[in-house]
């Protein structure tokens, strides 16, 4: 299994939930086989950037994953999103199947 978690902070002038609604275009998608899409509810006293939101999803391999990222709904998802966010932060990886 493939874990995929991204980070995002929003641009000044944009909401939280405004973002939040355009990433959760990608629960559309059949790829993931669990997807969803938080708030930060951790204040980090050492890193002043924080992020606004995390997306965590999880996949069946690889080609899950690639698959996902090749549909429409991935790219129309970038399209919306990318002019309101500040920071993006990704990170996959495979779960390790003894934990």
């Amino acid at each position: 299994m493939i874990r995929h978690i991204v980070y995002f902070s929003v641009r000044e002038g944009y909401g939280v939930d405004e973002v939040r609604e355009g990433l959760m275009m990608l629960r559309e998608i059949p790829h993931a086989s669990h997807y969803e899409v938080g708030r930060n509810i951790q204040s980090d006293a050492i890193n002043e950037a924080s992020p606004d939101l995390i997306v965590y999803a999880e996949f069946e391999d690889d080609a899950a994953l690639a698959a996902f990222k090749a549909h429409p709904t991935y790219a129309a998802c970038i399209a919306r999103v990318r002019p309101m966010r500040e920071m993006r932060i990704a990170a996959d990886f495979k779960a390790d199947s003894r934990a």
